[in-house]
């Protein structure tokens, strides 16, 4: 009796050990290897499709306390996610950043721990550049040739890692963005020759439609496109409509279901119709963001104290919206 009841208690355990590992296999670094552009469609090292659905940091600087294995653990686990993207203010007061004061090579460090992070626990993680305040990537492009070469050198054996170059370009043009765009993907690709790279797009990476009329001529390149479903509804779903018509390869790098200041109002009917059409045009989206700031956006509610062991009550309308997405999509 003694025995029956030990291997009933063993076969708990292992179940109980397995639920907890139990996630969405697909289109992660171990089954889909380095990422390539296929014509217009974001692949695995096989050529087949791929779609990435993730969430971003806030700044790094403010997010290092979730820069951890458990942490990432419960991004792939709890939330589903296979991709995480890291980003790095260039802008901001005191410490916040990294070309106007803050430790570089500690925000340098959080960003290569994230790369770890995301290895260990079968996740790809984007580079973020995240200029923001200051519009023209080519204000500190000092800093991020800098940035980016050493990136490069020291993630070119890594399949897992994405290079965003900048986040959100406004108040310049197009050929301004595509004058930084030909400074900064050849320093990462003398360094890793087979990178994805992902290129911010006119007005805070909304007019993926401009990029269209006059791409990049590199491969592997994606297109940035951000939108918060409060604020961006079918117009600019029209815009992106003729982004693909003309064959861009599109990445949304950045989303939310709130407004676009990143608060209320929630708009989660129209979050659901953007999902449906980036997913059947085979578009990869990362959510903004993994945090507890008092933003609607913020995924974490604002009272959770915890960094690890989440569980679903623990995330915000954002956050729970987000979990039942992926879980549903990952289904289809």
């Amino acid at each position: 009796m003694k025995k029956m009841i030990m291997i009933c208690l063993c076969l708990l355990v292992l179940i109980g050990c397995g639920a907890k590992k139990s996630f969405d296999g697909k289109d992660r670094p171990s089954s889909r290897g380095q990422l390539q552009v296929v014509g217009s469609q974001l692949c695995g090292e096989d050529g087949n499709p791929v779609i990435l659905r993730g969430i971003s940091s806030y700044g790094v600087s403010g997010s290092e306390r979730y820069i951890t294995d458990d942490t990432f653990h419960d991004l792939a686990h709890v939330m589903g996610v296979n991709v995480f993207r890291m980003a790095l203010y260039t802008y901001g007061m005191g410490s916040f950043g990294y070309c106007t004061g803050g430790d570089k090579e500690k925000l340098y460090q959080v960003m290569m721990k994230g790369v770890e992070c995301g290895e260990k626990n079968d996740m790809y993680v984007i580079l973020d550049w995240h200029i923001l305040s200051d519009g023209d990537p080519n204000k500190y492009i000092e800093d991020a040739k800098e940035f980016f070469d050493q990136a490069s050198k020291d993630c070119k054996d890594k399949k897992n890692v994405i290079y965003e170059i900048c986040n959100e370009p406004n108040g310049v043009d197009w050929p301004t963005i595509k004058e930084y765009a030909n400074v900064i993907i050849p320093i990462i690709r003398n360094n890793d020759p087979d990178s994805l790279i992902i290129v911010g797009t006119p007005e805070w990476s909304s007019r993926v439609d401009i990029a269209a009329n006059d791409p990049l001529d590199y491969p592997n390149l994606l297109y940035a496109l951000h939108f918060y479903s409060a604020s961006h509804k079918q117009e600019s779903r029209d815009n992106v409509k003729r982004a693909i018509d003309k064959d861009l390869p599109i990445f949304v790098s950045e989303y939310g279901v709130t407004a676009s200041t990143g608060n209320y109002p929630y708009d989660l009917d129209e979050g659901d119709l953007w999902i449906d059409f980036l997913e059947e045009n085979g578009i990869s989206h990362v959510m903004w963001n993994f945090s507890k700031v008092s933003e609607s956006s913020a995924a974490i509610k604002p009272s959770v104290l915890k960094v690890s062991g989440f569980e679903y009550d623990d995330f915000s309308t954002s956050g729970q919206w987000l979990i039942d997405m992926i879980k549903r999509k990952s289904a289809e």
